[in-house]
């Protein structure tokens, strides 16, 4: 779940995976968040490091904090909703430039696509 790599800044790779679990539904819309220090315990990074995370999760509007309540998941539905499709449409897009830096036609693509799909089914 917490899979941080030394290539990119620590803070970017958790605000990064905690948006993928609110978009996932890890923590539902309107749910409290750990708090700072046990999510920092449960990824083993440093407190300040997942409070900046936690602080641009709240400038991306996916999180709110409550004075002495703690951090919640903003409960507007058609946000995450936003969110989610512009997540996916850039990794689409970075999917479809890899496999044209490759070679593939389209139709390459979605012949690879379909056999992926069954295979898991």
């Amino acid at each position: 779940m917490w899979k941080i790599e030394s290539d990119r800044p620590i803070y970017l790779q958790l605000v990064e995976i905690l948006q993928q679990q609110i978009l996932a539904g890890v923590y539902p819309p309107g749910g409290k968040l750990p708090s700072v220090r046990d999510l920092a315990a449960e990824a083993a990074v440093n407190p300040n490091t997942m409070q900046k995370a936690l602080g641009e999760l709240e400038r991306l509007g996916l999180v709110y904090a409550q004075r002495t309540a703690g951090r919640f998941i903003t409960d507007d539905r058609e946000r995450l909703e936003q969110m989610k499709e512009q997540l996916a449409a850039e990794q689409v897009q970075v999917f479809l430039k890899k496999m044209s830096e490759m070679g593939l036609s389209r139709q390459d693509v979605i012949a690879l696509l379909e056999r992926a799909e069954k295979e898991m089914e």
